[in-house]
């Protein structure tokens, strides 16, 4: 079954690890496991870091352009020289040819836009890059805004001057808006200024797990209204009732796209994985056990209609509506 995946963070573990993008059991998103699974995209993202990452990696801390450079040729690399199964792409209707012939999409995102600095040249930048998403924030206050947080007053805080400009300029210009990781305050600025549709490329329902990094059923619904999509996580943290709780599994997958169907409808369902950025024990633990939630769609009622649109169509509608 075609799939479109919003998010991993493959790029950095690759380019830490030093491993090849099409067959590497380091990663758990690669172009073989992709392909076997019946892929028609993957959004790689070039994630951000703080220090606390690269200590995790005991990798020496780069400067964020030196970073940047590093992942990106890193995706650029892999996807030349694998070309025979995946291309870059930058609209819908590219992922839709290059599916066509029988190929594979891969579409650049940036998980915290702290390197745009308030520089709307430097939106631009990214855009003739091929970027085509940017999470506002990650974990901390940036050019844009501010993060989620345990702290209600940080989570009450909207969007800098710059940031409602840059929705707008974003807009324009042809860059998704995702607000996975923006503080709740920041998500109804982008709700009041964003004249297209917005995503929430990897996040789950407050509802059902009450991580501040998953939407409330309000959210939901003005996500839904403004003809958006959210993206299945399959983080522990996000899935559980227990955000303590290790476990990933296809049954709390089934019960937040449930939840978020009931409040927001079936066109606000989508994927976003957050493979390779999260850890656990995980029942989908790479792109080749996608087709285990889809089967279970299928056994828990869900149309074939109703599961092309949560696999594919949503993020395809969005992309149409968003990128040029």
């Amino acid at each position: 079954m075609a799939f479109i995946d919003m998010h991993c963070d493959t790029l950095q573990v690759a380019t830490f690890k030093n491993c090849d993008l099409y067959d590497a059991k380091e990663i758990s998103v690669d172009f073989k496991r992709m392909k076997k699974a019946g892929a028609m995209a993957q959004f790689f993202a070039i994630f951000m870091p703080d220090k606390e990452t690269y200590d995790d990696f005991n990798v020496s801390p780069m400067e964020d352009q030196e970073y940047f450079d590093a992942l990106f040729a890193k995706l650029l690399g892999g996807v030349k020289e694998h070309e025979d199964i995946i291309r870059r792409a930058y609209t819908a209707k590219d992922v839709l040819e290059n599916y066509e012939n029988n190929k594979m999409s891969a579409i650049l995102t940036i998980e915290d836009g702290r390197m745009v600095n308030g520089d709307f040249e430097k939106l631009e930048d990214f855009y003739d890059l091929g970027v085509r998403a940017i999470a506002l924030t990650w974990n901390y206050e940036n050019c844009f805004g501010y993060p989620n947080s345990k702290d209600p007053k940080m989570m009450q805080k909207g969007l800098k001057k710059f940031g409602k400009e840059a929705i707008e300029y974003m807009n324009e210009l042809g860059i998704m808006v995702d607000v996975s990781h923006l503080s709740d305050g920041g998500f109804w600025d982008v709700e009041k200024i964003a004249s297209k549709p917005f995503i929430a490329t990897h996040s789950n329902c407050r509802e059902l797990s009450p991580h501040q990094r998953n939407l409330t059923d309000d959210m939901i619904k003005a996500l839904a209204n403004k003809g958006g999509v959210m993206g299945l996580n399959f983080f522990p943290k996000f899935l559980n009732k227990d955000t303590a709780d290790t476990k990933s599994t296809v049954d709390a997958m089934i019960a937040h796209l449930k939840h978020a169907k009931q409040i927001g409808g079936i066109e606000v369902l989508g994927l976003g994985g957050d493979l390779d950025g999260m850890s656990g024990d995980l029942e989908i633990g790479s792109s080749e056990d996608y087709p285990v939630l889809f089967d279970r769609l299928k056994k828990e009622g869900f149309t074939e209609s109703e599961i092309d649109k949560i696999t594919h169509e949503n993020i395809l509608r969005v992309m149409k509506d968003t990128l040029w």
